[in-house]
């Protein structure tokens, strides 16, 4: 992938990397934090909060569809496949933030932008 965001320092890619795997065990929280505080002061941190923050909406869309299907019990194998993408999907993005590199989450939602 190309690196259309600008050169990070090593601070900048830390907290990218840490709101990525905040999604993880956090859900939304980490990522919309970092947004909300950061945005304005970096382009990178504010470029990964956003696709980590649109991520984890998206997850959140999924698990609440998932918990209606489970009463026909194909919520469980939904909700599994979204459980292993999310610590998956959100290892590969903080492993390009700590690169300096762009990333961007596969079959998200681009709610914030």
């Amino acid at each position: 992938m190309t690196n259309l965001i600008p050169v990070a320092s090593d601070n900048e890619k830390n907290i990218a990397v840490l709101t990525h795997l905040g999604g993880t065990l956090f859900s939304i929280v980490p990522s919309l934090i970092v947004w909300l505080l950061k945005k304005d002061d970096s382009a990178f941190i504010g470029a990964h909060a956003r696709e980590a923050l649109n991520f984890q909406i998206t997850l959140l869309i999924g698990y609440a569809i998932s918990s209606i299907l489970i009463y026909i019990l194909i919520g469980f194998l939904i909700g599994g496949i979204l459980w292993i993408a999310n610590i998956i999907l959100c290892i590969v993005a903080a492993i390009a933030a700590s690169k300096g590199e762009e990333y961007r989450y596969p079959f998200t939602l681009r709610l914030i932008s």
